[in-house]
This record gives C-alpha cells, sequence and structure tokens, in this order.
C-alpha cells in the first residue's frame, strides 16, 4: 500500500492517456471491456474503464486482487470452469463474468500496484501476439505512472526551493529592519545626550532619514503581511517615505494619483521596487518633481512615473542599459508579465515610464476595488 500511496493516484480525475490504452486495449485484444485498475486495502479503484460505467468494485470481489499476487499475466479464459473463479461473485453473479486477463503494473522497486486488464462475458482465448500486446501496453500505463510521480517530485522540490528562498527573503528582511530601527535608536540615544546643539540636530535629522528609509523597506516588502492592499494606500505610504528619504536636499515634491485596487501583495511589491528605482533614478537626473499614476488600461493597469529632469540621451533603450536599476525594472516588468516603455514628459518637461501589465486581484478587498472594467 506504501507504493500506492506514492503514486499518489488515487481518486485521480479522468485522464486521456490512460482511457486511450484502455481503448487501444479493448481494441486489440477483441473485449468489450478494458480497465487500468488500482488495488487498495478494501478497494479496486479504476483510473480507466473502457465499455464499463463502475468507477470501483469491493477488493475481495475482482480478480485484479489475485493477479497483482504474481508477476506474470493472469489469465482466466472460462471463469465457469477455472478452481478459482467459480465462487468470485462477478462471475457468479449477475455480471456474469466468463474472460479475464491481467497484466500487473510493476513498479522498478518490485510492487505491484493494480492491473492493466481486459473482461468479457464470453469465454475465449488469447495468443501470444495478444498477450504480449497487453504486457506492452501495462508497460505504457507504468511509463504515464512513472512520468506523473516523476512531474510531483520536481514540483514538489520546486517549491520546497521557493519557500526556503522565501524564508530567507524574509529573513534577511527581518535583519535589515531590525538593524535599521537599532540604528535609529542609537542615534536618537546619541542626540537626547547631546542636548540642543547643532550636532544633535544634524543627529536627529540623520535618525529621521534612517527611519524614512525603514519605512521604505517596509512598504516595499509587503510580503506576507496581507494578502491584499489598497494600491492607492499603498503607493502614498511608499511615496511618503521615498519623500521624507530623499526629499530634505532635493526639495522633491512626489505626487500620487492612484485608483484602488485589490492587488496581490507580490504584484504590489514588484510595483513598489519598480516605483523606488524609477524615483530615485528620476533624482539622479535632477528631477525635482514627481508623478505616479497608477489607472486601469483596457482590460490591464497602467503604471506612470514621470519627472522634469534633464530628461534621457535620444539613444536611451531601457533594454540595452547596462545599469543595475534598469536591470532590476526591466526584471521586475518581466516577473509583472507586463510591458515597459518610455517618452518624453510633455507636462512636466522630463520623462514618462510607462509599465502596462495584467492586475491579479484578491478578493478579501470590497468589490469596489475591483473594477468591472478590469473582470474579463
Amino acid at each position: 500500500m506504501n507504493a500506492v500511496r506514492r503514486y499518489a493516484i488515487l481518486d485521480t480525475p479522468p485522464d486521456g492517456a490512460f482511457d486511450r490504452v484502455t481503448a487501444i486495449a479493448a481494441r486489440l485484444l477483441g473485449t468489450p471491456i478494458a480497465i487500468v485498475s488500482i488495488v487498495d486495502t478494501d478497494r479496486i479503484w479504476f483510473k480507466s474503464h473502457h465499455g464499463l460505467d463502475v468507477k470501483q468494485i469491493p477488493r475481495n470481489s475482482g480478480l485484479c486482487s489475485s493477479a497483482i499476487l504474481q508477476a506474470e499475466p493472469w489469465l482466466v479464459t472460462d471463469a465457469r470452469h477455472d478452481p478459482r473463479t467459480l465462487v468470485n461473485p462477478l462471475v457468479a453473479g449477475e455480471f456474469g463474468l466468463q474472460f479475464y486477463l491481467g497484466v500487473p503494473l510493476h513498479t522498478h522497486d518490485g510492487f505491484n500496484l493494480g492491473t492493466l486488464c481486459v473482461l468479457d462475458t464470453q469465454p475465449r482465448t488469447v495468443t501470444q501476439d495478444q498477450l504480449d500486446t497487453l504486457t506492452d501496453l501495462a508497460s505504457v500505463v507504468m511509463d504515464q505512472l512513472e512520468l506523473r510521480l516523476s512531474a510531483m517530485r520536481s514540483i514538489a522540490e520546486k517549491e520546497a526551493a521557493l519557500n526556503h528562498s522565501h524564508l530567507m527573503a524574509e529573513e534577511i528582511d527581518h535583519r535589515v529592519m531590525n538593524s535599521l530601527h537599532l540604528i535609529v535608536s542609537m542615534l536618537s540615544i546619541q542626540s537626547a545626550q547631546l542636548g540642543s546643539s547643532e550636532a544633535a540636530k544634524e543627529i536627529s535629522r540623520a535618525a529621521t532619514k534612517i527611519f524614512a528609509v525603514a519605512n521604505v523597506h517596509k512598504h516595499i516588502n509587503v510580503g506576507k503581511a496581507a494578502s491584499t492592499l489598497d494600491s492607492a494606500d499603498y503607493l502614498v505610504q511608499l511615496c511618503a517615505g521615498l519623500s521624507t528619504m530623499l526629499g530634505s536636499e532635493s526639495q522633491m515634491v512626489i505626487s500620487v494619483d492612484a485608483v484602488p485596487l485589490a492587488l496581490d501583495s507580490e504584484q504590489l511589491s514588484r510595483i513598489g521596487l519598480i516605483v523606488n528605482e524609477l524615483v530615485t533614478n528620476a533624482l539622479k537626473y535632477g528631477a525635482s518633481k514627481i508623478n505616479v499614476h497608477l489607472t486601469p488600461y483596457q482590460h490591464q493597469c497602467c503604471l506612470t512615473v514621470s519627472d522634469n529632469g534633464r530628461g534621457l540621451p535620444t539613444d536611451f533603450d531601457v533594454h540595452k542599459m547596462s545599469g543595475l536599476g534598469m536591470k532590476v525594472i526591466t526584471e521586475l516588468v518581466k516577473n509583472l508579465d507586463g510591458s515597459l516603455s518610455h517618452e518624453p514628459n510633455a507636462d512636466l518637461g522630463g520623462t514618462a515610464f510607462q509599465i502596462i501589465f495584467s492586475p491579479v486581484f484578491k478578493t478579501r478587498l470590497p468589490a469596489r476595488l475591483v473594477p468591472d472594467g478590469l473582470l474579463r
């Protein structure tokens, strides 16, 4: 039974690959019924059942439970005269089974999971070619089961690796946040010890900056704090933190115009990282005014970050830039299954970056946060 559980095949939906095998088996051996059976503790469950509208039978009434006890095919040419089957309810009862040929589904480590079997209500004989054909088809069934098991293991390994990477990322985020708050606490203590001196004021300003960095970090890394967030509130809070963190020397003003959408938290995190990169990049190009827009756009969403900076060179290509910032942005846009473009900003005179992406919605926020125009 451990082998049966390992393949996780019981009670799975119908599968065309197995149905084709039973149809071929019935046609080549000339029987009305062909079955892929899996023998469970107290039942025989049918993964595929050609010519029979039954999904399972009790284990003690099926011939498959006997067939799996040996490595060779189990053949009954006339069940009415075979001492092995005379008292079987399928033979003696209304069904009237008379012919059975079952080939065990043999695993690579020596276990029989069930059979590929053909049945008839008339006695019949089989040739060696027919026996070999059914044996080959049983191998095809096992190949399908092995492929399915291999795929499940691969998925499980990838999920485990992904969970591990998420755990490591959360641990790093936690350590970064703790370190930032520790620095803020130490600077606050030092500022208090210095009283009202100019040095104390500078230290206090530095503490405020670092606290703003911590807040930006918190908002970008939404993580598992909430399964859904209002995108408008999220962007307002994120940009407020960025303004505090970057704005004192540059007098930068960041305005946000965003439709409140119930976006998935991971998608919001990616959007937050994109906004963070574009805003800091705009500052590098001399921008003092930045507009962040998030609006519905033809069954998708459009994120626009525009600035009044010096603008970009005419030959600028976001997909050919070697800088880390643009590489991060293009990779994040790819993760959003979106498109990235840029153009001169007609309103402010700088540059406008535009990201078009398909929104991923969750359902825990009110329906008003999922506009009708975005639902297909």
